[in-house]
């Protein structure tokens, strides 16, 4: 069964494939310019930081429901170990397999496909077991360091958490723009907090990802209106889950990865920043949110950090 009209109808709207030229392969990162970094900087008042990552554990926050997508396997392969001989200094060394969306990450354009194409209108064939990603790896986005937003939708409503139905629509963003006192602008980075994440704080991973608040199928039109360079969220499905239209699944990866160009981000804990947000009544702040530089990956984990 194909995409439905609807979804068609809104790709056709939020289409960047060769806005920056046939070649392009990291999209709307191309809103982060020079000029918008250095205004970025300036958002910089206290130097107050915050972390905003899950941490990286056996124990995490998958559960099984993604299918090869494990949390951290940790294993030290030294420990004390005189390499040099005896009396020389001893090393401790470990290694790590795990899913590299398993925690707090972002996905590149490459992590869904859709009536096999990928951004820009290339071949979804060109992802293979051995090439990995021909294009758009995750490796090419390089740096990722602008102004940060956060549209803190639960708090503007009034809540603690939304509720696991509910679908962030344009008119939340809107509102917690408005309940911030930000305006949304070009090559911005929007963190949108649902507090769906203190589910999985209070020890629920199943609950966490089922039901979930997320976006709506009509948040990527506000997105591509305002020119924002990526967007991550405290859930571990993104968009809302089970989906707002039935047997439309992940709809809202789609139109922002394939069709936009815009890299999205899942499992940020949006906590600690929601709470120094609302105590220096501020809510923008320069982010550095760095990929890990996976050649040919499709997603990678981060470990983001927005400083006030």
């Amino acid at each position: 069964m194909g995409m439905p009209a609807e979804f068609h109808d809104i790709a056709k709207r939020v289409n960047n494939w060769g806005r920056w030229g046939a070649d392009d392969e990291i999209g709307t990162l191309n809103l982060v310019t020079d000029e918008v970094v250095r205004a970025a900087a300036a958002e910089i008042r206290t130097g107050r930081r915050i972390a905003l990552a899950l941490p990286l554990k056996e124990d995490g926050v998958q559960s099984g429901m993604i299918p090869g997508r494990i949390n951290p396997l940790h294993t030290m392969v030294q420990i004390n170990q005189e390499l040099f001989g005896p009396g020389t200094v001893a090393c401790s060394d470990d290694a790590v397999t795990f899913g590299l969306q398993a925690g707090t990450h972002w996905d590149a354009l490459t992590h869904v496909s859709h009536s096999g194409k990928i951004y820009n209108g290339r071949p979804a064939s060109s992802i293979t077991a051995h090439g990995r990603a021909e294009f758009s790896g995750i490796d090419k986005a390089g740096h990722i360091v602008s102004r940060g937003v956060l549209l803190d939708v639960a708090r503007a409503k009034g809540l603690d958490r939304l509720p696991g139905g509910h679908a962030v629509t344009p008119e939340d963003l809107a509102e917690a723009e408005e309940f911030g006192g930000v305006t949304v602008r070009a090559g911005d980075i929007v963190l949108v907090r649902t507090g769906q994440v203190q589910v999985y704080l209070a020890g629920d991973k199943h609950g966490y990802g089922y039901p979930s608040p997320g976006l709506s199928i009509r948040t990527p039109e506000w997105f591509h209106a305002r020119d924002v360079a990526a967007v991550a969220n405290d859930t571990l499905t993104f968009e809302i889950f089970p989906p707002e239209i039935e047997n439309l699944w992940l709809p809202v990866h789609a139109l922002d990865l394939v069709e936009m160009g815009m890299h999205q981000g899942q499992n940020w804990n949006l906590e600690k920043l929601s709470t120094a947000c609302a105590e220096e009544s501020r809510y923008s702040f320069l982010l550095s949110a760095m990929p890990e530089p996976f050649v040919g990956a499709v997603g990678t984990p981060v470990a983001p950090v927005a400083i006030l």
